[in-house]
């Protein structure tokens, strides 16, 4: 327990999951808000 040092892990495989995260979530939001203009200029 005494030989851990901070910084030291390898975290290239969570920032690859997060930067998913990310594009994911912009992708999604513009998604959602292109479906409710398009609604709010068509007045379905």
């Amino acid at each position: 327990m005494g030989d851990h040092k901070q910084g030291s892990m390898d975290i290239r495989e969570q920032e690859k999951t997060f930067a998913g995260f990310i594009r994911f979530t912009i992708w999604g939001s513009a998604l959602s808000i292109g479906v409710l203009i398009f609604l709010a200029l068509t007045n379905v």
